[in-house]
């Protein structure tokens, strides 16, 4: 159905999180199918029938989710993405509903999430996990301030480097190169020293890198010579992957633990803390906020935090 490959058409991080609220709402609902795109495709059939019906479920969702709020089960902000989710679904659906009716009243979200950025020890530990990936990713976001959805798009022809008097001083990246949203940021020498290293480290192993590679790609068997994870059949690391490493990196170098009762997050998040590292460091840097909030891209997109 049509709605349902609009939906696939979005970034691996983001559809993975809506699809988890949209399903919730599905069981909440107790729509049929066995699937959740069976479900899918059988609330889109009713919503567009029957307006009313969808509006009465999603309002009772909502409801049900602020008493939760009420309860100290969840907080406000969960509610409100709660409400993005369907809302996403139900426009891509063509489904039409009184949103302000909907959001009228909605418990209100933290503006800012009360983590912190990742000290400058952390993310040394951070850099020593064993995967010739980590530094050129870490380092990326950090000096850059992108998304960790920027890696979907990024090849590497949208990475340049700047050079003064014969030395490297920066790297323009371009972000989101061939979208609507498409802009600029630029990474320190550093970054790009690692990912110039990662990349010959693939020449090097066998790998014809041209400017229309994937700039972050799978890792290869170099025990083997043919089959899966071949160095010259490169597939690209989504965004999803490199979430999952920096995740996998965050546990095994012990920065993050099993949360005490009654906590709900970890000091810092895993990829977002990075963008903050850049925004916090513009700022002691003395950088007017109007150029940060350029470089950063702060204006809307299509969810992909």
């Amino acid at each position: 159905m049509e709605v349902v490959s609009e939906f696939n058409e979005i970034s691996p991080v983001t559809r993975d999180t809506y699809s988890t609220r949209v399903a919730k709402f599905f069981d909440f609902i107790e729509i049929p199918g066995r699937t959740l795109e069976q479900k899918a495709v059988n609330f889109a059939r009713k919503g567009r029938n029957d307006a009313a019906w969808a509006f009465s479920t999603i309002l009772k969702f909502i409801y049900y989710q602020r008493e939760r709020v009420e309860k100290k089960e969840i907080s406000g902000a969960t509610v409100i993405n709660y409400t993005k989710s369907i809302k996403l679904f139900c426009d891509m659906a063509d489904i039409s509903i009184q949103w302000k009716k909907i959001t009228r009243g909605l418990p209100r979200g933290k503006k800012y999430a009360d983590d912190r950025i990742p000290t400058l020890e952390e993310l040394k530990q951070l850099v020593d996990y064993p995967d010739r990936r980590i530094k050129a990713i870490v380092y990326t976001m950090a000096s850059s301030g992108i998304r960790v959805g920027a890696w979907d798009y990024l090849r590497w022809s949208h990475i340049r480097p700047i050079e003064k008097n014969g030395e490297v001083v920066a790297a323009k990246i371009i972000v989101y190169a061939g979208e609507d949203d498409e802009y600029f940021s630029f990474a320190s020498p550093s970054a790009w020293s690692e990912l110039l290293a990662w990349r010959q480290y693939r020449e090097s192993s066998g790998e014809p890198v041209n400017d229309d590679s994937w700039v972050m790609r799978n890792l290869w068997d170099t025990r083997v010579a043919q089959g899966r994870g071949l160095v010259t059949v490169p597939k690209k690391l989504t965004s999803l992957g490199v979430k999952r490493l920096m995740e996998r990196a965050i546990w095994a170098q012990g920065l993050r633990k099993k949360l005490e009762p009654g906590k709900k997050r970890h000091p810092f998040q895993a990829n977002h803390s990075l963008r903050k590292w850049y925004k916090t460091r513009c700022e002691i840097g003395g950088m007017k906020p109007i150029n940060i909030e350029k470089l950063m891209n702060h204006r809307k997109r299509r969810a992909n935090r």
